[in-house]
């Protein structure tokens, strides 16, 4: 039960990142793609019926990660807690810009917000990719499983790594990276005329950057934590995840090649998965790896809620979840197509 509860973990953290991933790589993207004050609004469009709600996610993989990992929680969210501070706030600047950018018709008021907006969502990418690096590199746990780290010491692996080193700096730029490129093939996907033609050679430009930081982030988490070599070499199927990301990667770069948008566009979003469960598979049954004693980890078995919880639980999880699955469906389904400069709206 608890490696089940895992795996829903997983997957919500990585539909949050392939489905908010997108409005975040369009912000990246955002002041070079779109040149004029015409094509910044239909970049903001093309977001518009799904960025708000794409955080659901992020909020449903929260609450579950309280309910059946309440360890984990409380452990991670008083250790990270100045890095939380950090993101909570870049979501709220995000979100005011997106909002507040079409309020007042000033050649200053606009600029602004477009600037806000990007800064944001590249930040927010950088630092979800540093999260994930020091989920796989680990904490400096203590026997009690409580541990906290400054924003940075001096940037070396260690016992006492902060927050942010060279590691996960390098994981937070192939972030940047794969949401640019990500962001970029949506743009180009729901878009058309010059902005498409530019979204699509930002995509292309990008996607080199994405395939060396790829192959440098993988050589240097096998350095860094050995158990994820170890347990690939032990469990073969799991390559499986791996294979999966490069599969993805190759798509982005053919289907663009053709100009087939919607294809690359979903290799993209597969590359996302793949390299998230990836890391996911590569960790387990770890939860947060422990730099100071690896038998300090929290893993699936000592952070899990009572298996009578977990399994209540799940009788409600799958309700909630198929509502939401409907919702995005729907939403989806109704805002298919191009985003037009037609109409009420940011």
């Amino acid at each position: 039960m608890e490696t089940l509860w895992f795996c829903l973990v997983a997957a919500m953290i990585a539909a949050y990142v392939v489905l908010d991933g997108f409005d975040l790589g369009a912000g990246i993207v955002h002041l070079v793609a779109a040149r004029t004050d015409a094509e910044r609004r239909l970049v903001l469009r093309s977001i518009g019926p799904f960025w708000d709600g794409n955080e659901v996610w992020l909020l449903a993989a929260g609450g579950t990660l309280y309910f059946a990992f309440p360890a984990l929680y409380a452990s991670s969210f008083s250790g990270f807690y100045l890095p939380l501070m950090i993101v909570l706030w870049l979501l709220i600047l995000r979100g005011i810009a997106i909002e507040s950018r079409g309020h007042i018709d000033s050649p200053t008021w606009r600029p602004l917000w477009d600037a806000v907006f990007s800064l944001s969502s590249g930040l927010l990418a950088i630092f979800y990719g540093a999260a994930l690096g020091n989920v796989v590199r680990g904490v400096p746990l203590d026997a009690d499983g409580w541990f906290f780290e400054p924003l940075w010491t001096d940037f070396r692996l260690g016992p006492e790594p902060g927050i942010i080193d060279w590691y996960t700096i390098l994981v937070g730029l192939l972030a940047f990276a794969a949401l640019a490129a990500h962001g970029a093939l949506w743009v180009a996907l729901r878009t058309d005329g010059g902005l498409r033609d530019r979204a699509r050679r930002i995509g292309r430009l990008v996607w080199w950057g994405v395939a060396a930081l790829t192959a440098i982030v993988t050589l240097v988490t096998f350095r860094v934590q050995p158990s994820v070599p170890a347990r690939l070499v032990a469990q073969r199927w799991g390559l499986v995840f791996p294979l999966l990301a490069l599969a993805g990667l190759m798509v982005m770069r053919i289907a663009r090649g053709r100009g087939a948008d919607r294809r690359a566009f979903a290799g993209s979003c597969v590359y996302l998965a793949g390299m998230l469960a990836s890391a996911a598979f590569g960790v387990y049954p770890c939860l947060l790896p422990a730099v100071t004693d690896p038998a300090y980890a929290l893993t699936v078995h000592n952070a899990a809620a009572a298996e009578h919880g977990l399994r209540v639980g799940l009788v409600w999880w799958i309700p909630g979840m198929a509502l939401a699955v409907c919702y995005f469906a729907f939403v989806y389904r109704t805002f298919a197509g191009k985003a037009r400069p037609e109409g009420e709206g940011y």
